[in-house]
């Protein structure tokens, strides 16, 4: 089992009502990769970095199993840079500042272990490099999973939707799911997501859990709710690689297993949000995921009499 992680690593700066972070480490692929390493090695990491970024970073990774070959290292350029502020809700937040830096001209290159992989996992950008990285797999993986947002739904909107037809997962949050199909109702845009050749789409809605669906089937998991949330912003990122790490681990992408996927992504997503940044994520043990994969258990057992 192999798993190549296609995405950013960055420096992120963020400000909650809970405290401010500094300069920190971030980005979609290194969130991907710092989970999803809990279940499944080798994965190939795909990325840039300027020559900012710390090699202790780097070597951290490469610990836990991350191939580093196909990250990109301009040493006399900067790292992709973000900041924001989150609202007191936590589900809203205002970019500060954004600096693409040697993101602005990224044209991913797979090493030929990284072509060979039987999972895919795209972390958000441009869906353009999305379809660059797909069209070097020498071979079709066995599943591949897609994250967007709605910037790309305003501004490559064509591009998206002629990626998202190359892919067999597809990760949006609710506003995206009715910014991309027009329909309030979840049901209805997921109907009109699958339609696009899609095998499953995956609806994510913060703090209220995510939506499964395949077909006929919607499967719906909570989240998991936390005395402690400090900071979101890898969260997304975190269920992801949860979720592909499960499925890389087991090899297994029925229906089923997908349902046990989404709530070990949640699991994952849950333990992001308790520190800035990678720093919770970087010190989970397998015990610790076990107890709150059991925790989840109980959230959603229940024994019922019927009348």
């Amino acid at each position: 089992m192999s798993l190549t992680v296609v995405g950013t690593m960055a420096f992120d700066e963020i400000e909650t009502p809970f405290g401010q972070s500094g300069k920190i480490i971030g980005g979609s692929a290194t969130f991907i990769s710092w989970a999803a390493s809990n279940f499944v090695k080798p994965i190939h990491q795909i990325s840039v970095v300027g020559g900012d970024f710390p090699k202790s970073e780097l070597n951290a990774l490469s610990a836990k199993g991350v191939v580093l070959d196909g990250v990109q290292i301009k040493e006399d350029e900067k790292s992709f840079y973000w900041k924001g502020k989150y609202h007191m809700d936590m589900n809203s937040r205002d970019s500060l500042a954004t600096e693409l830096n040697v993101l602005a001209t990224f044209a991913p290159v797979l090493p030929t272990a990284a072509q060979e992989s039987e999972f895919l996992i795209l972390g958000n950008l441009a869906p353009q490099v999305q379809a660059s990285v797909i069209a070097q797999m020498k071979t079709r993986p066995k599943l591949i999973v897609m994250d967007t947002m709605n910037f790309w739904m305003e501004v490559a909107l064509e591009d998206l939707l002629k990626t998202i037809k190359l892919v067999d997962v597809l990760l949006v949050n609710d506003s995206e799911a009715r910014q991309l199909t027009g329909e309030f109702s979840l049901v209805k845009a997921a109907k009109k997501l699958l339609a696009m050749g899609l095998k499953y789409l995956i609806i994510k809605k913060g703090e209220h859990g995510a939506l499964l669906f395949n077909e006929n089937h919607v499967f719906f998991a909570p989240a998991l709710p936390l005395e402690d949330v400090f900071d979101p912003t890898g969260a997304g990122d975190t269920f992801a690689g949860g979720f592909i790490g499960h499925l890389a681990k087991t090899r297994d992408i029925s229906f089923e297993n997908m349902k046990t996927a989404i709530i070990v992504g949640s699991v994952m997503a849950s333990y992001c949000v308790e520190q800035f940044g990678t720093a919770r994520i970087r010190e989970v043990t397998h015990e610790d995921i076990s107890t709150r994969l059991a925790q989840f258990v109980d959230l959603v057992n229940f024994d019922i009499d019927l009348v």
